[in-house]
């Protein structure tokens, strides 16, 4: 279950609410792609800019219209007792996975993230990815850290971040292995580095872009887990433009824009304060779609 192309969508809003027939659109196409899961409330999906009630009721859109297709969903939150809570909700709404991301306000040293984690695995019966995402998080996880988390017998899988570099990326997946226990998947987050994870030897691509536009990335997920490589790196190659508005955007605003632009959501689709780019960045962003020929 942990293997292959996660999708990470948004949670457009519409009118300062969850717009569910937009979320429900999205699912669908995801499912329709092929994409191997379906992770709600990610970064991507603004999981900390919603309620304990939103939160849930995109869970269980996302559900609905995954036909079968597993999701898994974030519940990250600044106090345990609402992760748990989220965690409750997520299991009763019909997640299959949890994503937990150890977000604080306060600086969070390893202890207080092994004791959140450990937590979660006593309270929730699903399994947990390990959501290691220090550019939104601030907070870095360690081989010591992990090698705990591992000891847990709840943790399913770890979301890693990208590596920019093809030695270092086979290198950090040699270490990894030795220090994992193979029931624990390793996957690839940071979209313009995917390819380089998949090749180096993750099981899965934890895709922000994929969320929006599925077909191309289940295309290199296909290429790379099969042994392609070659055909992988080319086809991250032909996206460079849409990974530099990434690096120089934010793949959040980016993928908004992009949403909104194929009609997949309405303008200003983000939770305010998030504004969004601006014209000269949107058409910006509109003539890379144009140029890749994105379609949803």
């Amino acid at each position: 279950m942990f293997t292959g192309l996660s999708a990470f969508p948004l949670t457009p809003l519409r009118d300062d609410a969850v717009d569910h027939d937009a979320l429900a659109a999205i699912v669908r196409r995801l499912v329709a792609a092929g994409v191997d899961s379906v992770t709600v409330l990610g970064s991507t999906g603004s999981y900390a800019y919603l309620d304990r009630a939103e939160r849930q009721a995109a869970i269980a859109t996302a559900v609905e219209h995954a036909g079968g297709v597993p999701v898994f969903a974030g519940v990250g939150a600044l106090r345990t007792k609402d992760v748990l809570e989220h965690a409750s909700d997520a299991q009763d709404a019909g997640a299959r996975a949890l994503l937990v991301a150890p977000v604080s306000y306060q600086p969070l040293t390893a202890a207080d993230v092994l004791g959140l984690f450990t937590d979660v695995v006593e309270h929730a019966d699903l399994p947990v990815i390990v959501y290691d995402n220090p550019g939104t998080t601030r907070f870095a996880f360690d081989d010591a850290l992990y090698a705990r988390l591992a000891d847990l017998p709840g943790i399913a899988s770890i979301k890693i971040p990208g590596i920019a570099d093809a030695a270092a990326a086979h290198e950090r997946l040699r270490e990894l292995r030795a220090l994992l226990p193979e029931r624990i998947t390793i996957g690839i987050s940071g979209d313009a580095h995917a390819a380089r994870g998949l090749a180096a030897g993750c099981d899965a691509w934890y895709s922000v872009i994929a969320g929006t536009i599925a077909p191309p990335m289940v295309a290199l997920t296909r290429a790379a887990l099969a042994g392609d490589h070659d055909a992988a790196a080319a086809a991250s190659a032909r996206l460079q433009p849409l990974w530099d508005l990434f690096a120089e955007h934010g793949s959040l605003r980016v993928t908004a824009a992009i949403a909104e632009h194929l009609g997949m959501a309405t303008r200003s689709c983000l939770p305010r304060p998030i504004l969004g780019l601006d014209d000269e960045q949107r058409r910006r962003v509109h003539a890379v779609v144009a140029e890749l020929e994105l379609e949803p």
